[in-house]
């Protein structure tokens, strides 16, 4: 599958390093290598995005600009108000979610980090595949259409979800290895000093 393109997906209340971390790590892969643009999008235009703790940060444009690779951030969930509990309940990034895998199932990939995964479920993206989500966050994954799965990275082909907060990072790095291959993902976790991931469930 090739990748050039990958979007996050950010709105109101997201987790920080849910969005940041795979942020960077893929922008580092672009400066050792890889072939890779990676940008924050939102759903509908606005200039600027408040995060779970409070970080403002500026979106780069809309998610309908296209990519190769929309990445799913949580935040939110656990705590029962705003972010992904908003999202999930307002339904507009799900069904737009839902329409573009849909649409190009055979060349395109999606990920979620963390809560980012009720998202997905919301979308019906998961239904009866495997996925992860935030230990917390389980038992609410389990009464979806997914097949939850122990494990920190799921990775199911075109589908890849993965578990809380700095597992975003690792599931950049496997994406990373994925996309651009091994030389590009051993440089960009030795830029960030991060050890690259071991507990991946591959379906």
């Amino acid at each position: 599958m090739d990748v050039s393109t990958v979007a996050i997906a950010v709105f109101e209340g997201v987790e920080e390093l849910d969005a940041i971390g795979p942020y960077e790590t893929f922008s580092v892969a672009g400066d050792s290598g890889g072939d890779l643009d990676v940008s924050l999008r939102t759903l509908e235009p606005t200039d600027r995005v408040t995060c779970a703790h409070g970080l403002r940060i500026e979106p780069d444009g809309e998610l309908s600009g296209g990519a190769d690779l929309i990445v799913v951030p949580g935040g939110g969930w656990t705590s029962g108000e705003g972010g992904v509990r908003t999202v999930v309940e307002n339904g507009r990034l799900p069904a737009a979610l839902a329409d573009w895998s849909e649409a190009g199932r055979e060349d395109r990939m999606i990920a979620s980090v963390c809560t980012g995964a009720m998202v997905l479920a919301e979308a019906g993206v998961l239904d009866c595949r495997p996925a992860t989500t935030h230990a917390s966050a389980l038992s609410d994954l389990r009464e979806t259409g997914a097949e939850v799965v122990d494990a920190r990275i799921v990775d199911d082909g075109d589908l890849l979800t993965a578990g809380g907060v700095t597992a975003g990072i690792d599931l950049a790095l496997h994406l990373v290895a994925r996309i651009c291959g091994d030389d590009v993902a051993r440089a960009t976790a030795t830029t960030l000093e991060h050890d690259r991931p071991s507990d991946v469930y591959r379906s």
